[in-house]
């Protein structure tokens, strides 16, 4: 039976860079680990976070969370798992590795597990596969094989991200941030192509990156499984659950923020998550000045007690992890208390957040600006390589407003649509609603 092991696992060899002299012991200063999350927090992408949706679009309240606010949230609870499960695994860890390296690796997973995410957020991912789909465009996408045909009709966050981070930034096709393999693998989540998306339509790489996904496995020596698919890194289960922890009781937070949610609602939701329940917190809660301070109060210790919890699961099943068997989530794992208390927390924010008057109207409208965009460039990508000769003046303008990221016309026209992809997908909600105004004819 086929095992991994953490020295290959934690391998800080980087993706595009000249191989290293194997570790003696611990780093002296920053760890490979450590640059590997600098380097996602320096970077432009990560930057645009801030103004990238997470779950409202656009709000005008600076306490309600943005996709960069989430990912740096996401990142300390990883820390604090990475950490704690590195401390008890102790020997078990090469030499050289000590715990708050594997809290490193996973807080920087973690800031990059959304990197890719489009403008409006999961409505962005929805628009453009949407755009793709209709049959008005199907002439475009004609000389396309069909798994690149499948890439950009299911276009996904995750494998974008992916590209983001191996291809695109830094080091642009030559590495991208040369981020370590250990690093990549804690990254992905679902380490296949489109072709194994399934009814979810989840999935973690474009065949445009099919190649590096493969190198960063054998680096790794993640397990094959049949038909492409890699079993997951055993560090990519922490980063889901940091990310499911805290947009399960956060997403909460901004609903109380913004007054959809009555803090009374999600008082004994949240103190039974946290697993207690006596007069000592009740009287501490009672006596918080504000709302807010309430909410930090009780959200703190429910946070606390997922990430105890979330640690004891991760080693109970430490030897199915490391054989590549362990199926579901780490949630899955945790006593009833938590594996409900987060389920009814998603819950009542599908039922009482997501369905809102404002963010409803928004995500209809991002289609809308995203169909304005998709068929300006990839209209005007779409004559570069099949009429070269006859470029009109106006497409010509828009493929100048892609700058590097604009395609040639001997190029394939798959990798032209992901150039575009790229250029779209990287806009903030803010720019894509301006450019799509003045594209469309529709600014001042």
């Amino acid at each position: 039976m086929p095992q991994m092991n953490w020295p290959q696992l934690l391998s800080a060899d980087r993706l595009g860079a000249p191989r290293r002299q194997p570790e003696t012991g611990p780093a002296i200063g920053r760890s490979d680990f450590h640059k590997d999350h600098d380097r996602i927090a320096f970077s432009s992408p990560f930057r645009r976070l801030g103004r990238k949706t997470q779950v409202h679009p656009m709000t005008e309240n600076d306490h309600v969370h943005t996709r960069l606010t989430h990912s740096i949230e996401v990142g300390c609870v990883g820390r604090s798992l990475g950490i704690m499960v590195g401390q008890a695994l102790g020997e078990r860890l090469p030499a050289h590795i000590i715990p708050y390296d594997i809290g490193a690796i996973v807080q920087a997973a973690c800031l990059a597990h959304d990197i890719g995410n489009p403008p409006f957020g999961h409505a962005g991912e929805y628009a453009i596969r949407d755009w793709f789909r209709q049959s008005s465009n199907a002439y475009m996408l004609q000389n396309l094989s069909a798994a690149e045909r499948r890439d950009v009709q299911t276009f996904e966050g995750n494998a974008q991200g992916f590209r983001v981070v191996t291809q695109l930034e830094n080091h642009r096709f030559d590495g991208g941030m040369r981020l370590t393999y250990a690093t990549l693998g804690a990254t992905l989540k679902y380490p296949w192509t489109s072709e194994h998306a399934g009814y979810k339509e989840k999935f973690s790489c474009y065949q445009a990156e099919k190649k590096l996904l493969d190198e960063v496995a054998h680096e790794l020596g993640l397990i094959a499984k049949p038909n492409g698919i890699w079993c997951r890194h055993p560090l990519s289960y922490l980063m889901e659950a940091a990310d499911d922890i805290c947009y399960a009781i956060l997403d909460l937070e901004d609903g109380v923020e913004i007054g959809m949610l009555p803090f009374e609602t999600i008082a004994p939701m949240l103190i039974k998550l946290a697993g207690i329940d006596d007069d000592l917190l009740a009287l501490e809660v009672a006596g918080a000045p504000s709302v807010r301070r309430k909410m930090s109060l009780l959200r703190s210790k429910a946070i606390d007690r997922c990430v105890r919890e979330v640690t004891a699961a991760f080693l109970r099943h430490h030897d199915a992890l490391l054989a590549g068997e362990y199926e579901g989530d780490l949630i899955a794992a945790c006593p009833d208390f938590v594996r409900h208390g987060i389920a009814a927390s998603k819950q009542l924010a599908r039922d009482r957040i997501f369905n809102n008057r404002r963010k409803v109207e928004i995500e209809v409208g991002s289609f809308t600006c995203l169909d304005i965009l998709l068929e300006a460039f990839c209209g005007a990508a779409y004559q570069l390589r099949t009429e070269p000769d006859k470029l009109s003046f106006r497409n010509k303008r828009i493929l100048d407003l892609m700058e590097y990221n604009a395609p040639h016309k001997e190029w394939p026209l798959y990798e032209s649509y992901m150039r575009v992809l790229d250029f779209i997908g990287g806009m903030t909600d803010n720019y894509a609603t301006y450019l799509a105004q003045q594209v469309g004819g529709m600014g001042r």
